[in-house]
């Protein structure tokens, strides 16, 4: 592990970054589900979640909740459901459906054996120790409860990887640039399994894969963009090699007639 990498990660788990710039609100993360919208094939993970909990009644606690898109899923489509939101930053929470709370994934204000389900939706790999929070996790799991969990591949969007890697280099004059920071890589689907199986004996894996066509770069430069809070981290002028990107996005997309990004994510459904 090179030590800008170390750096990295360690600035994706830093408490401080995470709330407050990171998710001091809602901006970043809607930037980066936005590009979303141009996936084929397009999945609902809300309604994915929804319909994992078929047979879940009782308490659900949305553990890294963000924004809210899954907390407001289910108390539309399931208001049978005591659905807790729960997030380490109270500026993203502000417009999350009640109730909801501040609190660390690694300390849950909750009792053993209090919650019917718990989701730690692309949220595991911002944690300091990954191993310990899952056993937290299933510490709060009454029996019989679930973890749904979700991360990214590995292999996801490296188009845009390399694609800043190149604008990085531009920038800095050398013939490749340092590598953009990676959210998921501490937790990706390729680890989430042997980290998880400490915890959890079953657990079925359902990988959700897709290609993101896109034929203007302005959906690019928001997800790139919205990596700002980590842009110390990134070894590189941030706004400049965004900007180069923009338009090495914008020929590819001339030459060729669209930019493609290749995805693939997964849901992680697990049961002591």
């Amino acid at each position: 592990m090179t030590s800008n990498t170390a750096q990295q990660d360690a600035a994706v788990a830093d408490k401080s970054i995470l709330a407050n710039s990171a998710y001091a609100d809602g901006r970043h993360l809607a930037a980066r589900q936005s590009i979303y919208r141009w996936q084929q094939p397009q999945y609902d993970l809300p309604g994915i979640v929804v319909e994992e909990l078929a047979d879940t009644g009782g308490t659900v606690l949305d553990v890294g909740c963000g924004n809210g898109k899954f907390v407001s899923r289910l108390h539309t489509d399931r208001p049978d459901l005591q659905v807790v939101g729960m997030d380490i930053s109270a500026g993203i929470l502000a417009d999350v459906p009640k109730p909801v709370l501040v609190a660390d994934a690694q300390a849950l204000p909750f009792a053993d054996n209090s919650v019917d389900a718990v989701l730690a939706l692309h949220m595991l790999y911002h944690v300091g120790d990954i191993e310990a929070t899952i056993k937290e996790l299933a510490r709060v799991l009454r029996p019989g409860g679930v973890l749904i969990a979700s991360t990214n591949s590995d292999t996801d969007k490296q188009e845009l990887d390399r694609l800043w890697a190149r604008a990085a280099g531009d920038v800095l004059g050398i013939p490749e640039g340092p590598a953009r920071v990676s959210l998921s890589s501490r937790f990706s689907l390729e680890k989430a399994r042997g980290y998880l199986r400490g915890a959890f004996k079953d657990i079925q894996v359902r990988k959700l894969s897709g290609t993101i066509e896109l034929t203007d770069p302005s959906p690019i430069v928001a997800h790139l963009a919205s990596y700002a809070a980590w842009a110390d981290q990134s070894g590189v002028p941030f706004p400049e090699t965004v900007s180069r990107a923009a338009e090495l996005a914008a020929a590819t997309i001339e030459a060729e007639g669209s930019f493609k990004i290749t995805c693939l994510g997964g849901i992680m459904i697990c049961r002591p």
